[in-house]
């Protein structure tokens, strides 16, 4: 087994059905429900132009600086994929630019996720195709390898696994594992609701803040009175 430079199959993703679902939903309510523990850094922010990011993740692991591996994935990805590159964090090179992005918008891939730079940061940030990175600089990749595809990685303590649930919006990005995608699926849309239902009885001036109190009580704070 070559370890550090091998391509590997993906064995199983989430489904549309799912990924559907978690698309109508804040990050910040999944996050919420995952103990808030679990994110991909706020490093990596959204470089396009807005919108929501969810999808299977298609994993690449890669030296930090080189792309070889990002384009063997853009062709073996699927329609719908969200490549997500482990590049080290490092942001002296760019791993993915406007040609590579263009030709993954192209193929239907739903997004990318780079632990590293990107390049044509103005082209992108006018585009709609989703992508998410930690800097940007006009140096470029490399295209000698080594790297892997479809492994565990890890981006600032959040693991994904081949086919786990990546969503992105304006806040950020987390990935959902695929055994417990039900669950958080779940409860996030209750939270989400209840939320909803927070907002309409702020607006109808009916708030109930008698937590704050109760809570300030619980902790043993002093107020003056």
């Amino acid at each position: 087994m070559a370890i550090g430079f091998r391509i590997l199959k993906r064995r199983r993703a989430v489904s549309a059905e799912t990924v559907a679902a978690f698309r109508k939903l804040p990050v910040a309510n999944i996050s919420d429900n995952m103990s808030r523990m679990t994110a991909g850094g706020a490093r990596l922010r959204p470089m396009h132009a807005g919108g929501v990011m969810a999808g299977p993740a298609f994993t690449v692991r890669t030296r930090p600086g080189d792309n070889l591996m990002v384009h063997k994935a853009l062709d073996m990805a699927a329609p719908g994929d969200i490549i997500v590159v482990d590049a080290g964090g490092d942001l002296t090179n760019a791993i993915i630019g406007e040609i590579m992005t263009t030709y993954a918008e192209k193929r239907g891939i739903g997004g990318i996720v780079i632990n590293g730079s990107i390049r044509d940061a103005g082209t992108l940030r006018a585009s709609a195709f989703p992508v998410y990175a930690a800097g940007v600089t006009h140096r470029g990749p490399y295209k000698d390898g080594p790297g892997e595809i479809n492994v565990p990685i890890a981006i600032d303590g959040m693991t994904i696994e081949p086919g786990d649930l990546v969503i992105g919006d304006e806040d950020g990005l987390l990935a959902v594992p695929f055994d417990a995608c039900a669950s958080v699926l779940a409860a996030t849309e209750a939270k989400h609701a209840a939320e909803i239902k927070q907002l309409a009885e702020i607006a109808a001036g009916k708030a109930d803040r008698a937590w704050v109190d109760a809570t300030l009580a619980k902790l043993g704070c002093e107020i003056e009175r």
